[in-house]
């Protein structure tokens, strides 16, 4: 919450080491890690980041946007730390819906967890613009964009449902609650 405080700008500054900090958490926690696992992160990690760099060249998967100096180094215009924040938020997306879908089959675990990851950033695009996290060309957010983190999460988390299994981690529970309540208080302060 220190972003509501008036040395925020310092605050936005620790975005990347708070990103790195919290998955490292998550990760800490991870039971049963395995080469599932492992590849889990690494195929998110760059598909996220192929996803974002893509999107920010040439504007067909979530609409006109630029980002700002907020995530650090950038590679063609896409933060590195973009492709973190993914694996962050497809695997904390994908424990609360073993949570909430435990018995389900894979692929509707998947919907549910990309489902999670769209509803968190409708959260999220509001307060980021604000912040200069990144900038829409049209100064809103298309639906575009929604849908196109809808394309990109489910693959993903049906790889994560699938590969992963029901992974139960109740600090990836706290870490996507936590998120939302961050955005959610930060868009009605704004």
């Amino acid at each position: 919450m220190g972003i509501l405080l008036p040395l925020h700008e310092d605050f936005i500054l620790l975005t990347p080491a708070n990103l790195l900090v919290s998955l490292a958490l998550v990760l800490w926690f991870h039971p049963g890690w395995d080469k599932h696992t492992l590849a889990f992160l690494i195929i998110t990690y760059f598909a996220g980041f192929g996803a974002e760099l893509f999107g920010v060249q040439t504007g067909i998967l979530f609409g006109e946007y630029v980002y700002g100096q907020v995530l650090g180094p950038k590679l063609w215009g896409t933060p590195l730390m973009i492709g973190v924040n993914w694996v962050m938020l497809s695997y904390s997306a994908g424990v609360v819906a073993n949570y909430l879908l435990n018995q389900s089959h894979w692929l509707l675990r998947g919907a549910a967890a990309a489902l999670l990851m769209v509803g968190l950033d409708v959260l999220i695009e509001p307060v980021a613009m604000q912040y200069g996290f990144w900038s829409w060309e049209s100064n809103s957010v298309p639906l575009r964009n929604y849908l196109g983190w809808f394309v990109v999460a489910f693959p993903l988390q049906c790889l994560f449902a699938f590969w992963l299994g029901r992974v139960l981690n109740k600090v990836a529970v706290a870490l996507f609650i936590l998120q939302i309540l961050f955005f959610l208080i930060l868009g009605i302060a704004s």
